[in-house]
């Protein structure tokens, strides 16, 4: 779940979970691990969710300079540190 997590920052969400589909003999488990890492890592990037490109081009026009990459990570932090501990611990 963490390797997804990380690697959601730098790639799609979308190829990472594609790419665990064909791993063979993949445990019911470490589906749910890639999945949900993927799923927390979305907002790390602008890259890793679809829905970000999107809000970044209706807010750009309250950043001078624009939305930063790093500044992006450093307020998606926290959020994804939270979803992650929900996802890892809370049994569903």
């Amino acid at each position: 779940m963490i390797g997804a997590t990380i690697l959601t920052a730098f790639n799609d969400n979308a190829a990472i979970t594609y790419l665990s589909t064909l791993v063979p003999n993949f445990s019911p488990t470490l589906k749910y691990a890639v999945v949900a890492g993927a799923v927390t890592g979305g907002g790390l990037t602008v890259i890793a969710n679809a829905p970000n490109p999107a809000g970044q081009s209706i807010l750009k026009k309250y950043f001078k300079d624009g939305i930063s990459p790093l500044g992006l990570t450093k307020a998606a932090l926290i959020p994804t540190v939270i979803m992650f501990l929900c996802l890892a611990f809370l049994d569903f």
